[in-house]
C-alpha cells in the first residue's frame, strides 16, 4: 500500500515523531541532545513554527508545533534532521542513516488535544522508566511550564495561556494537570495518530479539515468496497 504524503496545515497543531532508524538511540550524550534543541530553536524561528512542547528521549523525539504556513513545518523538520545526522555522525565517527525514514506528523484538534497532548510527551519519559516524575527529566518542555527554567524553544499556545491569570497560577494548573495524567484512550489516540498521520478531533473537526485536503485524514475500512447488485426486475 502507498503511504499517504504528510499533512501540514498552517495555524493547526502537529504532533510530530521522529525515530532512530531501528529504534537505534538517536542521542547517546548531553551534548547530543543540546545541539538537537539549539537546532531546533534556529530553524523554528527560521521557518516561522511555534514549538509549544517537545521531549528528547533516547532513540526518538516529540515535537508539539504549529506552523505559519504549510511548507513551514517540512522545511524546518529538513533543515534540522539533516544537519543533526551530519554532525552526530562526524562526532561519533560513523556514517549511513540515523533516521527512521520520514518523520511522521499528525494535525490536532487544539481545543480537545493539544494539552493532553502537552501532558503525553512530558510523561513520555515516566513510562519509560527514565524518571520518577516528568519534573525530574530535563530534555522536555515540562521544566519550562512548571517555572522551573525559561527555553528559548517555546512558544506557549493560547490554551496554556487560559489556564490561570497570573504565571504562579498557570505553572500550578499545569503542573497538576500533568500530575493527574491522561486517559488510556488518549495515550493510544495520540499514539496511533501520530504514527500513521490520521487527524486527531471530533467528526466536525475532521470532516471542516477535510474541506482544506484532497488526502484522506483518517483510517481506511477495511475489505474490498461492497458490490453494487443491480435491482430485481
Amino acid at each position: 500500500m502507498a503511504r499517504l504524503p504528510r499533512l501540514a496545515l498552517a495555524g493547526y497543531p502537529h504532533h510530530i515523531i521522529q525515530r532512530g532508524n531501528n529504534r537505534q538511540p538517536i542521542f547517546l550524550d548531553a551534548a547530543d541532545r543540546e545541539l538537537m534543541w539549539s537546532l531546533l530553536v534556529e530553524h523554528a524561528r527560521q521557518q516561522q513554527v511555534a514549538v509549544h512542547a517537545y521531549v528528547l528521549m533516547d532513540n526518538h523525539f516529540h515535537l508539539l508545533a504549529t506552523p505559519q504556513e504549510g511548507k513551514s513545518l517540512p522545511l524546518m523538520m529538513q533543515a534540522v534532521g539533516r544537519s543533526y545526522v551530519r554532525r552526530f555522525n562526524q562526532r561519533h565517527g560513523r556514517s549511513g542513516t540515523l533516521w527512521e525514514g520520514r518523520y511522521r506528523s499528525a494535525v490536532l484538534q487544539a481545543e480537545r488535544y493539544l494539552l493532553p497532548c502537552m501532558a503525553y510527551l512530558d510523561l513520555n519519559p515516566v513510562r519509560a522508566g527514565l524518571c520518577a516524575a516528568a519534573a525530574d527529566f530535563r530534555w522536555s518542555s515540562h521544566g519550562h511550564y512548571i517555572g522551573l527554567r525559561s527555553d528559548r524553544l517555546i512558544t506557549p499556545h493560547a490554551l496554556y495561556w487560559a489556564l490561570g491569570n497570573t504565571p504562579f497560577a498557570r505553572d500550578a494548573a499545569y503542573a497538576a494537570l500533568v500530575q493527574a495524567g491522561i486517559s488510556a484512550s488518549e495515550q493510544a489516540a495520540l499514539t496511533q495518530s501520530g504514527l500513521n498521520g490520521w487527524a486527531l478531533g471530533d467528526d466536525g473537526f475532521v470532516q471542516a479539515l477535510q474541506q482544506l485536503t484532497p488526502r484522506r485524514l483518517t483510517r481506511a475500512r477495511a475489505g474490498r468496497p461492497a458490490s453494487v447488485v443491480p435491482p430485481k426486475p
